[in-house]
């Protein structure tokens, strides 16, 4: 009863989830319904003692970083220095290559830091108006900002501070680097893979003469104004350049952030005396588990007020743009934080154990098999890779790090096969990011989700598959 208990609230949360019912009010409901299948546990101590506890335990980790990074983004959109990266990658591929143009404007904003959510309408206006004058299908827009956004910027590439590389790391003692030159294996994988289909589609399409097709109400500008930088953007013309920042100082903030979490985590901050941390004051820890946060904290601060300095001159616009990113990286943090208590709800129930016993039952020889499958699954059930990472590795993290261990395999191929593994089913039609994409382009999941489903699914699946052939045969590098 407790396993049927435990699969049904997660078909539920799907179901819902898929329904747009909040996650907030999903998984705290979903949760007690196992429990009370389960009928082990109290009920309301089970809510106060257990799930409550874990999303505070939850935001008492990682808030920094989903604040940090939610300013960042807000930052570089206000300043212009979004617009901007991308009007420079348009100017240089040009018209014939602007489903590159797209993927590698999203590439470079969330390798750099920016907020996925941030992302999508940041470079949407930019993708409508290059998609539309190359006359490309409008359907294909979601996938190419999915590519660029979903996948190996936020999960493969060495050093990016997007919360799904940033969760392994105190589970595993490891930084934002672990295994960097598997991650670019990866990524490459799935970004050539993405690419190809994509080039496949667009050439598909052609051959049928599918163009843009009608414009909606909401591709209208409301002002000549609008139109004319709309044109700017994608010609290339001077027309807006003066509301935009120079490309160096545009893209500045971003390398600083790559480079100082690189600094920070290899040569400051393991240099400090950090005894301290033994203290019960500040938590019995060590250094290996806080390593990657601190790092990412101090680096993505650094990049914050580098923005800050190089873009800001009016103290209002400041004000507003430091509270808008500062709200919107609330309901993404909460979001998780709810997740993360649900999965330590479920694992507190006793089917959990059973269902625990299976999945590290697989190739119990190779504890990054199990891994992969573990989180991959979780992903799919909560439709998030931030939430299926989270409950997976509160779960069996200490687990797989000890079983990683004995086999004598690297933390840091730990790190990167988890990070890896939560960006490859988390994409299934009922994952917010998917659903928030897909209103945001004007394409119903009819339309667009196969395209979608490929490069986001499908590609980070190969990814990952790759990294744990590579990883096994010949270790972590």
């Amino acid at each position: 009863m407790g396993i049927a208990g435990i699969v049904l609230s997660l078909l539920l949360l799907i179901y819902l989830a898929y329904r747009d019912v909040s996650v907030l009010v999903l998984a705290p409901l979903c949760a007690l319904l196992a429990v009370l299948l389960d009928g082990n546990l109290p009920l309301l101590a089970s809510y106060t003692q257990i799930f409550m506890a874990s999303v505070g335990q939850f935001v008492k980790d990682f808030f920094p970083l989903f604040l940090l990074g939610a300013m960042f983004g807000k930052l570089m959109e206000d300043s212009g220095a979004a617009a901007k990266i991308a009007d420079a990658v348009v100017s240089v591929l040009g018209l014939d290559r602007s489903v590159l143009a797209i993927v590698l404007s999203c590439s470079i904003l969330t390798y750099g830091g920016v907020s996925l959510f941030v992302v999508v309408f940041a470079v949407f206006p930019l993708a409508r108006s290059l998609f539309r004058r190359a006359d490309l299908p409008r359907r294909l827009i979601p996938a190419a900002i999915a590519l660029g956004a979903f996948t190996y910027t936020m999960t493969s590439l060495p050093g990016t501070v997007q919360i799904q590389n940033q969760i392994p790391m105190p589970f595993f003692r490891t930084t934002a680097f672990a295994a960097p030159g598997l991650g670019m294996i990866g990524g490459l994988v799935m970004f050539v893979l993405g690419m190809l289909w994509l080039n496949v589609r667009v050439a598909q399409a052609r051959e049928r003469g599918e163009g843009f097709g009608p414009l909606l109400p909401s591709d209208k500008p409301a002002s000549e104004d609008e139109e004319s930088q709309d044109e700017a953007l994608v010609t290339g013309s001077s027309v807006g350049d003066s509301q935009l920042p120079s490309l160096v100082t545009a893209l500045l903030p971003i390398f600083a952030a790559i480079a100082l979490n690189f600094v920070f985590a290899r040569h400051v901050i393991p240099h400090w005396d950090t005894s301290y941390l033994a203290d019960e004051q500040f938590g019995a820890t060590e250094l290996g588990r806080v390593l990657g946060a601190w790092a990412t904290i101090l680096s993505m601060l650094s990049a914050v007020l580098l923005t800050i300095v190089l873009h800001f001159r009016s103290a209002e616009k400041l004000k507003r743009s430091l509270a808008g990113g500062a709200a919107s990286s609330l309901l993404p943090m909460f979001n998780t934080a709810s997740e993360y208590g649900y999965g330590n709800t479920i694992k507190a129930l006793a089917g959990f154990t059973l269902l625990k016993e299976i999945v590290t039952g697989i190739a119990p020889g190779n504890p990054l098999i199990s891994e992969a499958i573990a989180v991959n699954s979780l992903a799919a059930m909560t439709g998030s890779a931030s939430g299926g990472l989270s409950i997976a590795l509160q779960t069996l993290g200490e687990t797989y790090y000890q079983r990683g261990l004995a086999a004598g395999i690297d933390p840091e191929l730990l790190h990167r096969v988890a990070s890896m593994s939560c960006g490859g089913l988390d994409s299934l039609p009922h994952n917010g990011a998917v659903i928030t994409l897909l209103l945001i382009c004007g394409v119903t999941h009819r339309q667009g989700y196969l395209d979608v489903g490929v490069v986001s699914v499908i590609c980070p699946l190969f990814g990952t598959l790759t990294v744990l052939a590579l990883g096994t045969a010949f270790g972590s590098f």
